[in-house]
C-alpha cells in the first residue's frame, strides 16, 4: 500500500478529484484561493468542485453571509461553513443523492504589505463521509510565520489540501488525522492552537483530548477549552481581558486550591485597572505536570479537566514550563490589560532559583524582566514549613541572599503581594496526600475537597476511587 503521508499536495488533491463521490465547493477569503488552485492544477477537478469564490470586498461579505464586526473569526466562519453548504445542497437535490458533499471555508489575515502584523485566521471543512448523511464539522485556527504574504499563501493551501484529505481518508484514526493535517507543514511556517471535530461520525470524539495532543505533538504551545469542554482559541478568548492565572496539577482539586482562586480573586479585584466584567480566570496544566513515567495518560488529564470543568473553570493546556514563558505569551492576549497569577509559596522559591535559567543569555535577571516586565502582578499564598510546622510566607521566604534586593524590588513596584485573606486550616492540606487516600479508599480524603469534587470523584471512580461492592 502506498504511504499516504509520503504523498505530495498534488497527489492528495488529484485523489480527492478522482474519487466520484466526493463533490463541494470552496470559499476563501484574506489569501487568495490558494486551496482551491491546488485542486485546479492537479487536473480531473470538474467532477470535484461545484464552484469557488472570494468575498474580498467587505460589503460583497456582508451581503453573502450577514454583517459582522471581525471578519477574521470562529463566527464568520461557520457562518460561511453553514450557507455554502446548504446553497449547494438546495441548487443541486439530484447530486446530493449521489455524492459527499462538503464546503471548505476559509477567512485569513495573511502578512501585509509592511509586515506589522501576525499572520492567522480560521480554517473549516463541513463535509459528508456517506450520501445522503448529517454533514460533520472541523474548525481551526491558524497562526502563519513565513515572512512572506506568497509563502502564507503556499502554506495556506497545503494545509486545506491535507485537511480535506485527512478528513476523507483518515477520519477513523485521529493520530494519523492530526499527523495528516499539518504534513509537510513544520511548526515553524503554520501553528494549530484550536482544532475542533464534530458530527454524527464523531460523537465519541472528546476535543479536550485534541486539544491535548496539539500541545503534546507540538503543534502549538497553548491551547484551552471552557467548562463545557468546548475547544477554545486562547487570543480570541482571552483578548484584551484581565486574565488571573492559577498553574498546577490539580490531582485532584482540593479545598486549598478553591481558597487561592476565591481569596486570589477577590485581592486582585482590589486592583484598580481590573475591570471585573473583563476578567478571565484560567487554570493550566502543562504537560509535565501530565506526565508520568515518561507517558501523558489520556484519562488521568480528563479526571482534572472533568473536576475543573465541575467547578465552571476555563482550562488551559501548555508547554510552558517556566513562568515567564507563560506571561510573555498571555502578554501578547492581553494587550496591556493587567494580569494576575497565583502562585504557592514554595513555588515562588523556584522561581527565585538561578539554576533554571542557565538556557538564558541574561540568566535569571532576563526571566523575570520578560516575566514581570508586562502589566502583571503575582499573588503569594502561604504553606506549613515542612520541616519547623510553622507559617511559611513571602516575608520569610528562603531564598539567595544576594537576590534579597531583587525580591524587595518586586515588592515595592506592585509585582509580589502576599495573600491578605486566606483559611490557615487549610495549609496542611497536599495534592499528592489527597491521592494517595483516595487509592487506599481512606474516606477520610473527604474533608480535603469540595463536595461538588467528591461526588464527581465517586460517580466517574476517578483517580483510582473504587466504589465498595457491597456482599
Amino acid at each position: 500500500m502506498i504511504d499516504e503521508r509520503k504523498l505530495t499536495t498534488e497527489e492528495k488533491a488529484l485523489k480527492i478529484n478522482l474519487a466520484s463521490d466526493i463533490y463541494g465547493c470552496f470559499a476563501e477569503i484574506g489569501a487568495g484561493q490558494e486551496v482551491a488552485a491546488n485542486f485546479f492544477k492537479a487536473g480531473g477537478s470538474s467532477g470535484t468542485i461545484a464552484h469557488t469564490q472570494s468575498a474580498y470586498d467587505m460589503k460583497i461579505s456582508d451581503a453573502m453571509y450577514g454583517e459582522a464586526s471581525r471578519y477574521v473569526c470562529e463566527e464568520r466562519l461557520t457562518k460561511m461553513l453553514k450557507i455554502e453548504y446548504d446553497t449547494l445542497k438546495s441548487r443541486l437535490p439530484e447530486k446530493f443523492k449521489e455524492a459527499r458533499f462538503f464546503s471548505f471555508c476559509n477567512t485569513v489575515e495573511s502578512l501585509n504589505y509592511h509586515k506589522s502584523n501576525q499572520g492567522q485566521g480560521w480554517v473549516g471543512l463541513r463535509f459528508q463521509l456517506g450520501i445522503d448523511s448529517k454533514p460533520n464539522e472541523v474548525v481551526l485556527h491558524i497562526k502563519m510565520h513565513d515572512i512572506s504574504n506568497k509563502a502564507q499563501q503556499e502554506a495556506l493551501g497545503i494545509l486545506g489540501v491535507n485537511l480535506l484529505h485527512a478528513c476523507y481518508f483518515h477520519y477513523s484514526d485521529l493520530d494519523e488525522f492530526l499527523k495528516n493535517v499539518v504534513h509537510r507543514i513544520p511548526r515553524e511556517r503554520m501553528e494549530i492552537d484550536m482544532l475542533r471535530i464534530s458530527g454524527p461520525d464523531f460523537e465519541s470524539v472528546d476535543n479536550r483530548i485534541m486539544a491535548l495532543n496539539l500541545v503534546k505533538k507540538g503543534m502549538t504551545d497553548a491551547t484551552m477549552f471552557d467548562l463545557s469542554g468546548h475547544v477554545l482559541q486562547p487570543a480570541e478568548a482571552l483578548y484584551k481581558k484581565n486574565i488571573l492565572l492559577m498553574r498546577g496539577r490539580f490531582r485532584p482539586v482540593t479545598k486549598v486550591h478553591i481558597d487561592m482562586i476565591e481569596k486570589g480573586k477577590k485581592q486582585f479585584l482590589q486592583q484598580e485597572d481590573v475591570d471585573e466584567d473583563k476578567l478571565r480566570v484560567v487554570f493550566e496544566l502543562t504537560l509535565k505536570d501530565l506526565t508520568a513515567d515518561g507517558k501523558i495518560l489520556d484519562k488521568d488529564f480528563v479526571d482534572r479537566a472533568e473536576l475543573l470543568g465541575t467547578l465552571g473553570y476555563t482550562v488551559m493546556i501548555s508547554n510552558y514550563l517556566k513562568h515567564y514563558k507563560m506571561v510573555d505569551y498571555l502578554a501578547t492576549i492581553a494587550r496591556g490589560r493587567m494580569m494576575g497569577v497565583i502562585v504557592g509559596i514554595y513555588n515562588l522559591q523556584t522561581i527565585f532559583d538561578e539554576k533554571y535559567y542557565g538556557n538564558l543569555p541574561g540568566g535569571l535577571l532576563e526571566a523575570f524582566g520578560r516575566g514581570f516586565g508586562h502589566q502583571m502582578k503575582m499573588l503569594v499564598y502561604p504553606a506549613i514549613n515542612v520541616e519547623t510546622g510553622e507559617e511559611y510566607d513571602l516575608n520569610n521566604i528562603i531564598i539567595d541572599e544576594k537576590l534579597r534586593g531583587l525580591l524587595n524590588y518586586m515588592k515595592d513596584n506592585n509585582k509580589l503581594e502576599a495573600f491578605k485573606e486566606f483559611d490557615d486550616k487549610l495549609l496542611h492540606i497536599m495534592s499528592d496526600d489527597v491521592l494517595s487516600k483516595i487509592k487506599v479508599n481512606a474516606s477520610i480524603w473527604e474533608e480535603d475537597v469540595p463536595m461538588e469534587v467528591v461526588k464527581a470523584i465517586k460517580h466517574y471512580e476517578l483517580f483510582g476511587y473504587k466504589k465498595e461492592v457491597s456482599a
